[in-house]
């Protein structure tokens, strides 16, 4: 099992083992700063590479290998 930390996602790309709205290739575009700051982290933002359709995820969501893979396959 991989380890992640929200803080080190920005920007990181990630590719949907079943594609999503047909796209399959996404990039980590915010992490969504927690109410009240000392909150833990919990939301992200990807952006689909050829649509550039946003949606909002929880950040663990990357970790389960049967739905998301690290970098462009």
């Amino acid at each position: 099992m991989m380890t992640l930390h929200p803080k080190k996602l920005l920007l990181s790309k990630w590719t949907a083992v079943k594609p999503v709205a047909r796209q399959k290739h996404f990039l980590v575009c915010k992490v969504i700063e927690p109410e009240p700051p000392e909150a833990p982290q919990e939301w992200i933002e990807i952006e689909a590479v050829y649509s550039k359709k946003v949606r909002r995820i929880r950040w663990r969501e990357l970790l389960d290998d049967a739905i998301w893979r690290q970098g462009w396959l």
